[in-house]
């Protein structure tokens, strides 16, 4: 009975920081004219049977500022998730990235972020990075748009088990592709991720992501994410690995 919970309150509440990588791509707001835009939810449920209780809490917040130009955005993404029973906790994990991308020309993009995130299931429980790089405009259509980006991070882990510490510089890139639907207004995001160490490949961390999005109204959107991630650390330290699907609403102005 706890699995089917867990499963069933995974598909409901997961957001993209049960991932040590998390896909940026996906929230990104392509609004190429708009210079504010900010989407939200709040989930929250909690069942009590003889006692035996499950309690979930999900939040989410991205938001978007452009400057009078269009040529500099801020992002911000936040969100927190928690999944608790009365013995265990099944989920609790919190991330926030902030992003700056300044336009040289159509092609050609700086983009320089910071972020924070905690998972206290997995085996490196914190990550906190800094980090710079291009991100380049391969494909512009009025319906298609494909991007690479890649970026040198700088980060401190900390595992669960023993609390050891690493600092790591790690390189970033990505490939990105969207394709919106003109009928059925359905926008489709495919994206690939690679975050190797410098020094050492063979520590690297691989996401896999496809998102659906179709809006309802004006403000409310249907949405579908599935997530593969993949982290592989060294020999003495257990890899983790990460397989999600997320459906729900989304509210955004």
């Amino acid at each position: 009975m706890k699995l089917l919970l867990f499963i069933g309150f995974t598909i409901l509440f997961f957001h993209n920081a049960n991932a040590q990588l998390v896909n940026i791509e996906s929230q990104r707001m392509q609004k190429d004219s708009v210079r504010f835009a900010l989407k939200s939810d709040l989930l929250f449920n909690y069942t009590d049977n003889n006692g035996a209780y499950i309690l979930a809490i999900g939040s989410n917040i991205t938001t978007q500022v452009k400057s009078k130009d269009l040529n500099k955005i801020f992002f911000f993404i936040g969100n927190y998730n928690l999944i608790r029973s009365k013995d265990e906790d099944f989920q609790n994990s919190y991330f926030f990235h902030l992003r700056y991308n300044h336009k040289i020309t159509d092609f050609f993009r700086l983009e320089s972020f910071i972020q924070n995130q905690n998972n206290t299931l997995l085996s490196i429980r914190n990550r906190s990075l800094v980090g710079a790089g291009v991100r380049l405009k391969l494909v512009s259509e009025d319906n298609a748009k494909l991007y690479f980006g890649n970026a040198y991070m700088y980060e401190i882990e900390i595992q669960k088990d023993t609390e050891e510490q690493f600092n790591n510089h790690r390189n970033s890139s990505y490939l990105s592709a969207t394709y919106a639907f003109p009928k059925t207004r359905l926008d489709f995001t495919g994206t690939v991720y690679f975050q190797p160490l410098y020094r050492y490949i063979a520590n690297h961390r691989v996401l896999s992501q496809l998102k659906a999005e179709m809006p309802l109204t004006g403000h409310l959107s249907i949405s579908a994410l599935y997530n593969y991630s993949y982290s592989s650390f060294s020999t003495t330290t257990e890899s983790d690995r990460s397989s999600n699907l997320k459906l729900g609403l989304t509210f955004s102005l």
